[in-house]
């Protein structure tokens, strides 16, 4: 693989000359910050723990356990590294397989959508790029699913999170387009 010459790494941010003492380590047994009946979710690095750069999360679902249905994010990009088992996944196009080891990215704007089909567990790990207040989002939602569909709507939006079903009904048809 060759490299350009004018190769550039973003300006700096830190303008010290010897470093900190700042790593944060976070042990493997620290218990799931979330924990449902579908499965768990650990806060690994939080948009407020690395200053908004990323957002990084093991997400761990039971088996048959359902994901979000087809959406996309207008400001953060999101991918997807399966850790174990399987996890059917929606590239915006069709349903892929992914296993142990399988990484998918998706840009910003991008149609996804996840699951576990499985009678098995899995788990992966979620990225999101530039970090944004994920945990919020995470830890209402199924509340806010037992609040009707336009506060539903509204939760999600305000979570940079646009589904396909919420947009469908507002779309104009080509006839209404020309009224």
């Amino acid at each position: 693989m060759s490299y350009p010459e004018d190769l550039q790494y973003p300006e700096p941010r830190y303008h010290g000359s010897r470093g900190e003492v700042n790593a944060v380590f976070r042990p493997a047994d620290t218990p799931p910050d979330l924990s449902s009946p579908g499965g768990a979710t650990h806060y690994l690095a939080t948009s407020e723990s690395t200053g908004g750069e990323f957002g990084l999360y093991k997400v761990e679902m039971g088996p048959r356990a359902g994901g979000p249905a087809t959406h996309f994010h207008k400001a953060v990009s999101e991918s997807f590294y399966i850790l174990s088992g399987e996890l059917e996944l929606y590239n915006g196009e069709k349903w892929v397989t992914g296993r142990e080891g399988d990484f998918l990215y998706v840009p910003v704007g991008g149609l996804h959508a996840f699951k576990n089909v499985t009678d098995e567990p899995t788990s992966m790990l979620l990225l999101f790029s530039p970090g944004a207040p994920r945990e919020e989002y995470f830890e209402r939602l199924a509340e806010m699913s037992q609040r009707g569909a336009e506060e539903l709507k509204r939760f999600r939006v305000r979570h940079d999170s646009y589904f396909v079903e919420d947009f469908e009904s507002e779309a104009e048809t080509p006839s209404e387009a020309k009224s």
